[in-house]
Parts: C-alpha cells; structure tokens; sequence
C-alpha cells in the first residue's frame, strides 16, 4: 500500500474525517471490514472499487445515513450520529422537482436570502440567467449543474458525490470535471467521490482509496499539476494502471 501525499486548496474551508476500525454488514453479507482512513480536512478524496465493494455504504455512513456496526465515524472529531449539517450529497441523478423552476430547485431549502443565493450559486456553475426554466427544457448536463447548485448553494464543508458523472456523455463530464475542479479549489471544502472510473479519479482527486472486498487495498496520492487537462501524461498514466491493479 502506498503512502497517500496530501494536498489541500490554499483556501481548505472543510470539515475533516476519520473512521476508525469500521465494519458493517447486511445480514450475513459483511460489506465494510476493519476501515481506518483519516481524510483531512479540503482534501479531495476519490474512493474507487467494484461494484459491490463497499464504496456507497462507506459514504452513507460518513452523511450518517447509516451508523456502522462497530467503529467509530467522526467530522470535525465528533461522532457521526445523523445528517451533519454541513455534508451535502450529489447524485448520478439530479433528482430535481419537475414542479418547481430552476432557482426553486437550487433554494429549495429555501431561508433568508434564499434567492439571491441561488443566483449567485447558479452563476457559479455557469448557469447564469437560467434560474426560470423548468428542469424539462435542460440537458442532462445542465440538470447535473442544477443539482450541483443545490448541494453547494448552502456552503458545504463536505461534499459527497456518489458517481454523479456515470450518466453523462463523455464532453459533457469533461466540462463537469473541470467545473468541480474549479469550484472545489476555490471554496476549498472537503471532497468524497465515489467512481467506478479511475481516469475520472485521476482526473479530479489528490488522493485515490481503492476499497476491495469491504477492506482499503490501495491509498495513493495523485501528485500531478493542477489544473489537469493531460491525463496521457506518463505519470498518470501510471497512477491508473496501480489503481486498476488494486480494483
């Protein structure tokens, strides 16, 4: 297993993780096996695995949508008991409310100043001006920004992406990529992906877990430049064939 070298945004507003000796099972299916990680604080954190592998339960139970079997979870080096009020989660699905108009779906928490927030935050993820349509006339891309709008309108300090690209074509996760990236460096929060994408691991975080049976069977850092826009790079390249033989 390699060493894990930590990068965080210069501007790191996040809060950050710990699980310590974390199991869970369903039954007799044990799915997460002994788990130690400690995710510091604007770190960006890809977890990568196959299906069936753990990753999704690993993420409800830092929201706190689930509570492990035994070991502990904690933000902010307190115990995860429920939905801490600063982790936001995103979706392969948008999940957005047909009913309700753009900056509706992205204020939908609603709260003073709601709505100049939105704008704000629609502006942000380049959907300026488009806060009045209904999310019928958008892409799936433009649904996925909506949603991603949504998560970050409320200043998270932990965001949590389970595969919230597997669903888009490949330009339009490109631009999604670069657009995360952004936002992320920028604000500085800390960063969950779930993928089953390694190239997409490699493209967006600074450090990569590969879970493997409910246990971690690799934890690498990804030292490469940011902004990255070259992943034929010999040493991404490199990064992903030690990830792909980790899966």
């Amino acid at each position: 297993m390699s060493a894990a070298v930590s990068y965080v945004p210069d501007s790191a507003a996040g809060l950050p993780i710990s699980l310590s000796r974390v199991e869970k099972s369903f039954g007799r299916l044990n799915v997460l096996a002994n788990v130690d990680l400690e995710i510091p604080a604007g770190q960006f954190l890809a977890v990568v695995g196959r299906s069936g592998g753990g990753k999704s339960t690993l993420m409800r139970l830092i929201a706190g949508l689930d509570a492990p079997g035994s070991g502990r979870v904690e933000i902010g080096g307190r115990k995860v008991g429920r939905l801490h009020p600063s982790v936001r989660l995103l979706f392969q699905e948008a999940r957005l409310v047909p009913w309700q108009r753009v900056i509706e779906n992205v204020g939908i928490a609603r709260g003073p100043d709601w709505r100049e927030k939105a704008r704000r935050t629609l502006a942000d993820v380049g959907l300026e001006g488009r806060g009045g349509d209904w999310p019928s006339v958008l892409s799936g891309g433009q649904r996925q920004r909506v949603a991603l709008a949504r998560a970050l309108v409320s200043e998270p300090q932990i965001l949590l992406l389970d595969e919230p690209f597997g669903a888009l074509d490949a330009l339009t996760r490109i631009e999604m990529h670069r657009l995360l990236e952004g936002i992320w460096a920028d604000r500085g929060f800390t960063t969950v992906l779930i993928t089953h994408d390694v190239a997409e691991a490699v493209a967006l975080a600074d450090r990569v877990v590969v879970l493997r049976e409910g246990a971690v069977a690799l934890d690498i850092g990804i030292d490469l430049d940011r902004p990255r826009r070259e992943l034929a790079d010999p040493r991404a390249v490199d990064l992903q064939r030690q990830i792909l033989d980790a899966v």
